[in-house]
Parts: structure tokens; sequence; C-alpha cells
């Protein structure tokens, strides 16, 4: 008999279902595996070990948030991306909380760290002070967006709160 083949989707494919269903700390290279109906080995070759497993789950969290395109500003730009992570966090707002622990390491990961460069450069932010703005940026985002899926806002509107945010950024950049 030939051992079944796998590719790294049907293996990210499988862990997203797990997690979504059973909770992340279901997540493990024997229970992917077995719902693939393959060895636990064979999963070695297509995400090295658990924390790729975890790292394929970052991945796919951060494809859902959509990258804005040529011809919106800056504030449009952010406002698109802060937009989309809050719709993001709500579709999922347990394996959003890995946003939180673990850092975007593939490729295919990197599209809105990079978005969010690409405004701060439009906004006129040095280049040196980038990295730095981008990291407080995307955490006030996504933590924002963590709040509200969790149900922080019940007694008040997310949307004004983040108008009120956005205007506080603008500020921000144009004092830098």
């Amino acid at each position: 008999m030939t051992p079944r083949r796998i590719s790294r989707d049907q293996v990210l494919d499988v862990t997203w279902e797990l997690a979504t269903r059973k909770g992340l700390q279901a997540v493990t290279m024997r229970a992917v595996a077995q719902e693939l109906d393959v060895n636990p080995m064979t999963l070695y070759r297509h995400v090295g070990d658990k924390q790729g497993l975890l790292d394929g789950l970052v991945e796919r969290l951060l494809l859902e948030i959509e990258v804005p395109g040529p011809g919106l500003d800056w504030r449009g730009q952010l406002r698109l991306l802060a937009h989309s992570m809050r719709a993001t966090a709500r579709r999922h707002p347990d394996l959003f909380l890995l946003l939180f622990q673990r850092p975007a390491v593939t490729p295919e990961a990197v599209g809105p760290r990079n978005a969010v460069y690409g405004a701060l450069r439009a906004a006129g932010l040095q280049e040196e002070r980038i990295p730095r703005a981008e990291r407080l940026l995307s955490t006030f985002m996504l933590g924002f967006a963590a709040s509200e899926a969790g149900g922080r806002f019940r007694d008040g509107d997310p949307d004004e709160d983040m108008a009120y945010a956005e205007r506080l950024v603008v500020r921000l950049l144009a004092a830098v």
C-alpha cells in the first residue's frame, strides 16, 4: 500500500478546522495526522513541527485581512486594514488571539504588515521610525479588533471609538 500524499494546504486546512471545532489546545501533530489518516511523521515534511502548525494558523488569519490596493491614500489604507482586522476577529474570536502570541513568520503572512509600512511611508514617516510605528499601530488595531470581538464594547459604539482612534492616529503621525 502506497502512503497517502498530502500537501501543506491540506495540513493547514485540517489544522484550521480542528482549531475552530475543538480549540487551539486540540491542535497537535498527532491529532492533525489522525484527521488526515496519515502517520504523524508525514506532517514534518510540510510544516516542520507543532510550531509550524501554529505559524500556519497565523498565516491563514493574516491572509483573511484585506490588503489595500493602489488608489487609496494612507488614511484609507489604514482604515481598510483596521476594518478588515475587525471583521476577521469577529469571524474567529478565539483563533484571532493567536496573533498576539506568535509573530508572522511565513512569507505569505506579511501582507498586512507590509501594507502598514506602505501607509506609514505614504504618510511621510521617516524610514527609520516605520518599524516601531508599525508595531505600535498594528498592536493597537489587533487589540481593538480582539476587544470588540470579545464583547468589550457592548455598552458603546465601536465604530465611533474607531473613528476617534483614527483622528488620534492622524494627529500623531502629523506631529511626527
